[in-house]
């Protein structure tokens, strides 16, 4: 189910795949012809300028990630562009545009005033790219994706760690290794693929999979695919019940319609962008369930430290014991930057305290004989002394800040309040690998509020508070109209004063969306706070929606919800939960329906199972078996239940053509049951009504 989802870019008609359940997305399109982006304001210079020279001043003093982000680069591709697979106009992966504004070859190099110069900075160390030996036979290709893929020599092969978002990307890293010629004695046997570890449950750990086979048979391969327990529940189900609404937001958080320039997209936090290849999904052969759990590949020793509900549902990290390694990779749960508690794209709120817990066993099972960590975005550490510093100073930031904003939320205070006036100690907030480049201090303190005590803050003008357009034509009210309003909030933008700008603006264009000056103005504010931004996400997420503010929403003429893989990898249980989100409740309010499907390939092809699925006071439920008496019975196969649940195939083309059949009952309650269902459109609003 990949279809050609086609976006506006002035003009162009390129087109931007889109995976809906999948927290990652993004543009390779080209800048608005008409460029009403603004400049710097004098204010937002200053305040960059004194980052710089002021707040941070020691830590840019500090060249050490410089050393060890270049530390045992072995080759630099000249130039960094992969072609899609399934779109001749449009690459899976271009990291050139990024190298006209970001110089990542000179430590030093000024930021442009429209970026903070510590994003700058991080943006710099994200560039550093190609093939590096970590330590042994311990290899990473960077800068080829999001994320790190990791590629250990055994003598049975390759093990691969985190093979990427894309198909794409993860057959150029694969054949930028092999055809390298910089590691030592490896054989043609050597070259190929034995085993893939997924370190957790989200996609840019798992995507490209299926380019690190050559047959069209993943299986013939032979590669063994290990994961933690619960990987493929969680990689499919996570993004899949909000999977529209978190697709959205995800093109905000990636920047995904950016330009790729000095006002635009710099990069992402954890890397510079995400890859838009074909993304796959291979299910594993070896669950990994406990910490301790063994497991040898080629004569590599790995064991496994399970870390499950931190940063990934499922997720763990891994240990190589062996005297010349005492290597430690450490998945996603330590990175260098401050990570989400909760995403900006949406998600369930991360809990920090059981994430420090990990951190914490990290230490106390590890720290005495580690010599390297490593991990899937970003540079390793290396000397045992500053990795134990390094993992101390990770897991104080989340307990902290898990700490300190329920201490805050126990004295009285709301998230809003909490995120005002929390600070870190100097020792967690002038350490590099703390700053907030992905998760901030400010966004993840509400989300501990949040995690605790909901969205309803205590306050009863907020237990049923006007939705937002009524609430914002009473404001402009209030306030004298919206001329007037937008002549004061000119004087505060003059001043400097973009937040209060934006909270006033939003008002006016909610009640108005069609005042050009209110849109104007606001997106200029949403611009200045962009430039000032020290998280990549949030920069994204106000560059985008001033944007959306000057040019609209981009037409579509198509929309995928999933790759074939993961779609595939849905159980039955999973699509009639999603189905049940689907069902258009008032039009059901008097509708019921008890119906039979006899699926044909579930679990195996060749295998039957039975389920019952009902409508009944317009909720849909579902059980195993079937009903006494229904008023429908069909038979089909898993796939074609996933092709009527894409919308790929409607009810009655799969009765025409024998994909489904009607053992007994009405077939047209069959087809009125699917007409029931809604379809999500992608875009839908979010800076104007």
């Amino acid at each position: 189910m990949r279809k050609c989802l086609k976006v506006w870019k002035a003009g162009s008609s390129k087109c931007l795949v889109v995976l809906a359940v999948l927290p990652f997305v993004a543009s390779s399109a080209s800048a608005q012809p008409v460029d009403k982006r603004k400049v710097a304001t004098e204010i937002t210079s200053t305040t960059n300028e004194k980052v710089r020279t002021e707040e941070l001043k020691d830590l840019f003093a500090d060249q050490q990630d410089f050393v060890d982000a270049n530390a045992g680069l072995l080759l630099e591709p000249p130039s960094l562009t992969i072609p899609s697979l399934d779109n001749p106009e449009q690459n899976a992966w271009d990291l050139q545009p990024f190298k006209t504004f970001i110089d990542y070859k000179n430590w030093g190099a000024t930021a442009p005033n429209t970026i903070n110069p510590s994003l700058y900075r991080n943006a710099q160390l994200n560039m550093i790219h190609g093939l590096f030996q970590v330590k042994g036979p311990i290899y990473q290709v960077r800068g080829y994706d999001l994320s790190n893929i990791t590629f250990i020599k055994s003598t049975a092969g390759w093990i691969v760690f985190d093979p990427l978002i894309s198909f794409e990307t993860a057959r150029a890293a694969l054949e930028f290794i092999n055809g390298s010629g910089k590691i030592e004695g490896l054989t043609e046997a050597q070259k190929k693929v034995a085993a893939v570890v997924y370190s957790h449950s989200h996609v840019d750990h798992y995507g490209g999979v299926r380019g690190l086979c050559y047959q069209e048979d993943f299986a013939q391969c032979g590669i063994e695919v290990i994961a933690p327990e619960g990987f493929t529940e969680h990689a499919v189900s996570e993004n899949v019940i909000a999977g529209n609404a978190m697709s959205r937001r995800a093109l905000y958080m990636y920047g995904a319609l950016l330009p790729k320039d000095a006002k635009g997209l710099v990069n992402g936090g954890l890397g510079q962008t995400n890859s838009i290849g074909r993304s796959t999904l291979v299910l594993p052969t070896k669950t990994i369930k406990t910490t301790g759990d063994e497991h040898t590949v080629g004569g590599v020793r790995m064991v496994f430290q399970m870390t499950p509900g931190s940063e990934a549902p499922a997720e763990m990290n891994t240990w190589f014991p062996d005297t010349s390694l005492k290597a430690m990779w450490m998945a996603e749960n330590t990175t260098n930057t401050f990570h989400n508690v909760l995403t900006l794209r949406g998600a369930q709120v991360r809990d920090p305290l059981k994430w420090s817990q990990y951190l914490d066993e990290t230490i106390r099972n590890y720290g005495a004989e580690v010599s390297v960590k490593f991990q899937s975005h970003h540079w390793p550490l290396w000397g045992n002394s500053k990795i134990v510093d390094y993992w101390k100073k990770q897991r104080d930031l989340y307990k902290y800040t898990h700490d300190q904003s329920v201490n805050l939320m126990n004295h009285g205070f709301t998230g809003e309040e909490i995120s005002e006036q929390i600070r870190f100690p100097e020792s967690l907030d002038k350490f590099w690998p703390n700053r907030g480049y992905y998760g901030t201090l400010r966004h993840n303190s509400r989300a501990v509020y949040q995690r605790y005590m909901g969205w309803y803050d205590g306050n009863p003008s907020n237990l049923n508070n006007l939705p937002p357009v009524d609430a914002a034509k009473k404001y402009v009210a209030y306030m004298g109209g919206i001329d007037k309003i937008v002549d004061l909030a000119k004087t505060d933008f003059a001043n400097g004063e973009y937040r209060w700008v934006v909270e006033v603006l939003r008002h006016a264009v909610f009640a108005n969306p069609s005042h050009l000056g209110a849109k104007e103005l606001l997106a200029d504010a949403y611009e200045q706070l962009g430039y000032q931004a020290e998280s990549g996400p949030w920069r994204n997420v106000y560059l985008m929606g001033a944007q959306e503010l000057r040019y609209g929403l981009p037409p579509v003429d198509g929309f995928t919800s999933a790759s074939s893989d993961v779609i595939a990898a849905m159980t039955p249980e999973m699509v009639f939960d999603y189905l049940a989100v689907r069902l258009n409740g008032p039009k059901v309010w008097n509708w019921t329906i008890k119906m039979n499907l006899r699926l044909t390939d579930v679990p195996s092809p060749g295998a039957e199972r039975p389920y019952g699925v009902d409508v009944e006071n317009a909720v849909l439920h579902y059980q195993g078996g079937f009903f006494a008496t229904a008023d429908v019975q069909a038979k089909m196969s898993k796939a074609t239940l996933d092709q009527l649940q894409t919308g790929v195939l409607t009810p009655g083309e799969a009765i025409t053509k024998g994909m489904v059949i009607i053992e007994a009952g009405d077939g047209q309650k069959f087809e009125d049951f699917w007409a029931k269902l809604d379809t999500f459109k992608l875009w839908f609003n979010i800076v104007t009504p």
